[in-house]
């Protein structure tokens, strides 16, 4: 499926990652609330912070139970603290997980940063940033009007499919130790940009590229410096390319579940974490809000599309409330997931590894569980 987007890379990093209640499951033992790590999250409880901590204890029963398949974790932050937090099969709090497509998305925040730093537009020509790749590839009119935004929007025109993925331009990408960004600025269009969305991980790729050659550093060296250290992460990979090391922005990042968690809260923040504007707030508005019309929904899931953000909306079948507001979204293959609620000062985590429909599961139970157990 076209949302499977990096099943390779998880063969090559070899991880192998192995309805509501409203009472707490029969003899199940109290679980202790969030710890602090000294990494940068203030803890608390569901029940301080308006949570429902039976309902969610109820909801990791059924997951220790296999009723979602390979759930990884699962973490709530309410309020800028850190709530809930529960690991499932053998996963813990210091160990970092395949984030897939979820890469896509922070890959959109450094693209905000050097936005912010004035090193680039979205209105700009792409092939006007690699005149070292002249003569370029398939170039024609077509081309010469892929725009930085058409690569943020996955309206880029390339004559690009992932679905499947066996001998997809993205498997072959994924399997060369070559020039990927080279490779993804060469290959054919098909149609005009900016008119049709499709999915295509490689414009990802060449963002990348992009953002590296105008900040003047490699685009994992701004991540560390400009992202990673000032939200205190730690234990942070990407997949490589085995050629020249460059980072896979469409779907290689590692981090752990705290880690992505604070991905959300940065982003509901606008911008910002620990009182320091990180990302600027006119990008976080610009990036998460409907740009596009995605060509499938996320399981039953109804979805728009920002700049490298799904966007979603509290208006759901699975939603016992009858209420309106937007649930910004980042989601990679086999369930990984940043579910960002402002309405409700919220932001969930969840990863895990279901390569069939149980990987939307985290989804569901956001609205079937999660949502249900806020109190206040």
């Amino acid at each position: 499926m076209i949302r499977s987007t990096l099943v390779r890379l998880v063969q090559l990093l070899a991880l192998g990652a192995l309805g509501a209640c409203g009472s707490d499951p029969a003899g199940m033992a109290p679980t202790p609330d969030p710890v602090a790590m000294d990494d940068g999250w203030p803890v608390s409880s569901p029940s301080a912070e308006g949570l429902d901590a039976a309902r969610l204890e109820a909801l990791a029963a059924r997951i220790e139970d296999g009723g979602y398949g390979a759930i990884d974790a699962v973490l709530v932050a309410r309020h800028g603290k850190l709530a809930w937090e529960r690991y499932f099969n053998g996963w813990t709090a210091d160990r970092a997980h395949t984030l897939q497509s979820v890469s896509k998305s922070v890959t959109s925040l450094l693209a905000g940063i050097a936005v912010g730093d004035g090193r680039v537009a979205v209105d700009q020509p792409v092939v006007g940033f690699f005149p070292d790749y002249q003569p370029i590839r398939n170039l024609d009119d077509r081309k010469r009007a892929l725009r930085v935004e058409d690569l943020l929007t996955m309206r880029t025109g390339l004559d690009w499919s992932e679905n499947p993925y066996a001998g997809s331009p993205l498997q072959q990408l994924n399997e060369s130790s070559g020039d990927w960004v080279r490779f993804v600025v060469d290959w054919p269009m098909r149609e005009q940009p900016g008119t049709r969305w499709e999915y295509v991980s490689g414009g990802v790729i060449a963002l990348g590229g992009i953002v590296g050659r105008v900040e003047g550093e490699r685009v994992d060296s701004l991540a560390a410096d400009r992202l990673f250290e000032p939200l205190q992460m730690r234990g942070y990979a990407w997949y490589r390319n085995p050629g020249d090391g460059f980072p896979h922005t469409g779907g290689g990042l590692l981090l752990r579940a705290r880690d992505a968690l604070k991905v959300g809260q940065l982003v509901l923040d606008g911008g910002r974490w620990g009182g320091r504007q990180v990302v600027p707030e006119a990008w976080i508005r610009a990036s998460t809000r409907r740009a596009a019309v995605p060509s499938f929904n996320l399981g039953s899931h109804a979805m728009g599309y920002g700049y490298l953000w799904w966007i979603a909306s509290l208006d759901d079948p699975l939603n016992p409330r009858d209420e309106t507001g937007d649930v910004i979204v980042a989601s990679g293959t086999g369930g990984q997931w940043i579910f960002i609620v402002p309405k409700y000062d919220l932001v969930m985590v969840s990863t895990g590894w279901n390569q069939d429909a149980r990987w939307v599961s985290a989804f569901d139970f956001l609205f079937t569980d999660v949502l249900p157990a806020i109190r206040g």
